[in-house]
């Protein structure tokens, strides 16, 4: 049997598992600062406490802006004894008592059995906003590796600049995609009918279900139906942005998910926080997203990319942001006005395939609206 060896360069293992405050964190959706892993087997001894007690006087650091930590438990008396908990903004903790991520991540052979006797390797893991290892740092005997952490995260420069320089997020814009007449018309049909509550897509049980929380996201969409409608759509996408998805990634779309018409307002703070398109079983065929704006009335609002910096996007009316559904994204709150935005996805026929034979995956009411 042998470790897992993470090396810096490498990218981080995706999991979701049982955190604090949510019983399928998505580990993934934390990307856009520095993250710290601490594999402390237990906090039940003087070097796991000293190691928490060094990152929490270090709120400078982890404030989720800069970096954010998560300490990794493997003892359920840790959870009992309540000697770890939660404090957001920073820190964080996840409850691996089925030792899931400590496999993945080299904390313990990656074909153990699970015997909770097996001992953990403990280690600090740190990565990049685009979780990549930077580092990997084993506890020490004399417990250098708590100074020798903080003092390695010191050095580091901003997120936005962790390349050296500030990045591009990998999107393609173009405008013109859609001409001012077709956006009156979609904002006018969005208002005739005032739109109706959106929610997002989430696995639960292993059935893609549909979740409403505006704490998650706050959007009114409005379906179109009519056909002369959507065969107006489907000629300018097919004509003035497949070729473009075909020229940067050789990527040949064929077919196209949803025709609605988006809004989000300032009456409700309208956003949608950092997610990916495709996560779900009943999404896992979505290749590109596609958005296009349809006015400028409006603040606030920009379409985010946090694994690549700070920097919001805000297309001109007609113009469209294409990106892979897998990139991290959010929508930030708008402040003033309305943001409309017509927003499919595209994707080919092998993965309409993935699609039909996920169907089974869907939970009620779920093939009727894809979030």
């Amino acid at each position: 049997m042998a470790h897992i060896l993470l090396t810096p360069g490498d990218p981080a293992p995706r999991f979701r598992q049982r955190s604090g405050g949510n019983p399928a964190y998505s580990f993934d959706t934390a990307a856009g600062r520095y993250l710290v892993l601490a594999f402390l087997g237990s906090a039940g001894d003087d070097h796991a406490q000293q190691a928490i007690a060094a990152v929490r006087a270090r709120s400078d650091l982890f404030d989720d802006r800069h970096a954010a930590f998560f300490a990794v438990s493997n003892d359920p008396a840790d959870e009992a004894s309540a000697r770890l908990d939660e404090r957001i903004p920073g820190y964080r903790l996840f409850w691996d008592f089925d030792r899931v991520v400590a496999r993945l991540f080299g904390a313990i052979e990656h074909d153990d059995p699970g015997d909770a006797g097996v001992e953990i390797r403990r280690i600090w893991v740190v990565l990049d906003p685009t979780l990549r290892v930077l580092r990997v740092l084993p506890f020490a005997p004399d417990r250098s590796d708590i100074a020798a952490l903080i003092a390695y995260l010191d050095t580091l420069p901003p997120p936005e600049r962790f390349a050296g320089f500030e990045l591009q997020a990998p999107i393609i814009v173009l405008p013109n995609v859609f001409e001012p007449g077709l956006c009156a018309e979609l904002i006018a049909r969005y208002d005739a009918s005032g739109g109706a509550p959106s929610g997002f897509m989430r696995e639960v049980d292993g059935k893609t279900v549909l979740i409403n929380d505006p704490a998650h996201k706050r959007r009114r969409d409005h379906d179109i139906t009519d056909r002369t409608m959507i065969d107006a759509l489907q000629a300018r996408i097919r004509r003035r942005v497949v070729p473009e998805i075909a020229r940067v990634h050789q990527f040949r779309v064929t077919r196209m998910e949803r025709y609605l018409v988006a809004c989000y307002g300032a009456d409700e703070r309208g956003h949608f926080q950092p997610h990916r398109d495709n996560t779900t079983r009943g999404t896992a065929h979505r290749r590109f997203a596609v958005s296009v704006n349809l006015n400028a009335e409006f603040e606030g609002g920009e379409l985010w990319f946090p694994e690549y910096g700070p920097r919001g996007f805000r297309m001109p009316p007609g113009a469209a942001a294409v990106f892979s559904c897998s990139l991290l994204h959010a929508v930030r709150p708008v402040t003033s006005g309305r943001r409309y935005a017509f927003l499919p996805f595209l994707y080919d026929d092998q993965a309409a395939r993935e699609r039909e034979a996920n169907n089974v995956h869907l939970g009620e009411g779920v093939g009727a609206y894809r979030a």
